[in-house]
């Protein structure tokens, strides 16, 4: 599996990661969403999902297999897969790095950055379940994913991509960077 292109994307929430791999699947790549697996594993405990219950699932599935929890699950993903290139969306620590590194040699990871002005107006217009409605829970889930390692991770990335600006601009930065990213 050495010539497998596997990129991560990190990034704070709101940042753009979704909208990115929105942009790879385009052009080819397979997606697999970690958050994925903290809502299935919220589903099975019976739980609603809204952003303290995902939250508190995400840190209880930490504690209780590991820092690497949600990478191994989604390595679990790529079994069997088409072998073309893979975005992994949403990686939250450098421990999920290592785990996909110890499986992916070639595994890469881009960081999106956005202002948190910026992340807050687009999680307030996406309206996701999960997602944090006014400012006091946006600032705790941003010090949650920050508690998980969120932020060394993103300051770690092999690549990073400015997340302003318009929606237009940013997807034209993110073909461009996916596209060079396919040609190395």
């Amino acid at each position: 599996m050495t010539g497998l292109k596997i990129l991560g994307i990190v990034g704070m929430p709101g940042s753009g990661k979704s909208v990115a791999a929105d942009v790879g699947k385009t052009i080819g790549f397979s997606i697999v969403v970690m958050g994925n697996a903290v809502r299935e594993e919220a589903a099975r405990r019976g739980l609603k999902l809204t952003p303290t219950n995902l939250g508190r699932v995400m840190i209880e599935m930490r504690e209780e297999e590991g820092a690497a929890v949600v990478a191994k699950r989604s390595i679990a993903k790529l079994a069997g897969g088409s072998g073309g290139p893979i975005i992994i969306e949403g990686v939250r620590s450098l421990a999920e790095v290592e785990e996909f590194r110890k499986h992916y040699p070639t595994f890469e990871l881009l960081s999106i950055h956005a202002s948190p002005k910026t992340r807050f107006r687009r999680i307030f217009k996406r309206g996701r379940s999960d997602d944090s409605m006014n400012r006091h829970t946006f600032a705790l889930r941003d010090e949650r994913e920050l508690m998980v390692g969120l932020g060394s991770a993103i300051v770690m990335a092999d690549h990073i991509i400015n997340g302003e600006g318009t929606l237009t601009q940013f997807k034209k930065r993110v073909r461009t960077f996916l596209e060079e990213y396919l040609r190395e």
